[in-house]
């Protein structure tokens, strides 16, 4: 039987434990950033590209949520690595109305490629509702300067590797039939779409290998042994990491750098350090 005093000493536990989970999910983890080191396969490869790095940076969320000191500390890092193409997987920002203040203070510290630094929009990129085209216009504009190319449904080269930029899912403007018009199927590409959705819409025919994607953030919590609650998906199945698809595609989805409100448990924030080689 319990008594009185076991009681409080256990109830005392268990406070003391959520209470340092609290803190933890909400101080420690969200800025606890872990840097991802994998290789990337990629078919007809240039032999110039194997062996050299591709970065990828997905959902910043530059904002009032996400600390800006922890988002350029962010950046050191991967700058200190020296990568040679960097790529950014859409939501650069969460809008509020003195955003701009921040886009320009903070990406103009952006880590880019020593041969490349290509980026495409999420669907925080153009406001309230996905709607503002103008806005998203803006983000374009304000990170040109800062080395960063934004593609929009177009392709990209950089030294014989073509990086396929799709448009938004939620801002509809997701048109594989464009971005792919050019395509040469006959040499190395990698896809850019913020949206995993994306992949199991139509219009991806000829399109084969990796596609790099965020959005999911991972769920940004996940209980031991168990899928995240809450995803913003309709394919429950992509949550993070490495995907096979049909088509002799592979998708790779981020956990993200940013948040949307200040917590994380067990989903760290990710930037992933590809290794390029030849399938």
């Amino acid at each position: 039987m319990m008594t009185r005093r076991t009681f409080l000493r256990t109830a005392a536990t268990a406070t003391i434990g959520g209470a340092t989970t609290g803190l933890y999910t909400w101080q420690i983890e969200p800025h606890r950033l872990e840097i991802v080191q994998r290789e990337l396969p990629i078919r007809n490869l240039p032999s110039s590209l194997a062996g050299r790095s591709l970065v990828q940076i997905s959902d910043v969320h530059v904002g009032r949520q996400v600390d800006d000191d922890y988002v350029r500390t962010t950046f050191r890092r991967v700058a200190d690595l020296r990568p040679d193409i960097v790529v950014f997987t859409g939501d650069f920002i969460s809008y509020h109305e003195r955003v701009f203040e921040q886009v320009s203070n903070i990406y103009r510290h952006f880590p880019t490629g020593r041969i490349g630094t290509f980026a495409i929009l999420g669907n925080h990129d153009y406001g309230p509702h996905w709607t503002d085209s103008k806005l998203a216009e803006r983000i374009v504009d304000t990170v040109r300067p800062f080395g960063i190319t934004v593609l929009s449904n177009r392709i990209a080269e950089v030294e014989g590797l073509q990086i396929v930029g799709f448009g938004e899912l939620w801002a509809k403007l997701f048109h594989p039939e464009d971005a792919l018009s050019t395509l040469d199927t006959r040499r190395a590409a990698i896809g850019l779409t913020h949206n995993p959705d994306t992949v199991d819409d139509r219009g991806w025919d000829g399109f084969e290998g990796w596609i790099l994607s965020g959005h999911t953030h991972g769920g940004q919590c996940k209980p031991p042994f168990l899928p995240p609650p809450l995803l913003p998906v309709e394919n429950r199945r992509y949550t993070s990491g490495e995907f096979n698809l049909t088509g002799n595609r592979r998708l790779y989805i981020s956990r993200g750098v940013g948040h949307l409100l200040q917590v994380r448990f067990n989903v760290r924030p990710e930037v992933t350090v590809f290794e390029m080689r030849s399938a």
